[in-house]
C-alpha cells in the first residue's frame, strides 16, 4: 500500500523555522510531481508549494513565496518543505501529496496520494 508519511511539525514562535519531511513508498517516485498543501481550522485545504519530478521547477503560493522552500531527494524518496519566518497565519495541518503528472501543479485534483498530515502551530 502506497504511503506518504509527514514529519517535522510542531510548535514554534513567530519568526522561527521548521523543516517538514515526507517519506513515500510511491512506486517510481522520481517520475511524479510532488506538493505540499495545508488546512487551517475552519478553512479549506490550500496549495502551498509544488516541485517537478526532477526538482527543476517549483511553484509557491503567494503567501509563502520567499519564506518557504520545497525540495526533493529522489534517491531517498523524500520531499521536504523548509519554512522560515513563520507567521501565526501559517498555523495548519500540512499534507504532502503525489501527483499523477511529472510537472508542477497547484490543483488538488491531480494529486492521487496524500499523507495523513503534520500539525504546524505558530504562536505570536
Amino acid at each position: 500500500q502506497v504511503q506518504l508519511v509527514e514529519s517535522g511539525g510542531g510548535l514554534v514562535q513567530a519568526g522561527g523555522s521548521l523543516r517538514l519531511s515526507c517519506i513515500t513508498s510511491v512506486r517510481a517516485f522520481s517520475n511524479y510531481g510532488m506538493a505540499w498543501f495545508r488546512q487551517a481550522p475552519g478553512k479549506e485545504r490550500e496549495f502551498v508549494a509544488t516541485i517537478s519530478w526532477n526538482g527543476s521547477r517549483t511553484d509557491y503560493a503567494d503567501s509563502v513565496k520567499g519564506r518557504f522552500t520545497i525540495s526533493r531527494d529522489n534517491a531517498e524518496n523524500t520531499v521536504s518543505l523548509q519554512m522560515n519566518s513563520l507567521k501565526p497565519e501559517d498555523t495548519a495541518v500540512y499534507y504532502c501529496a503525489a501527483s499523477i503528472f511529472t510537472t508542477i501543479a497547484r490543483s488538488q485534483s491531480v494529486y492521487r496520494k496524500w499523507g495523513q498530515g503534520t500539525q504546524v502551530t505558530v504562536s505570536s
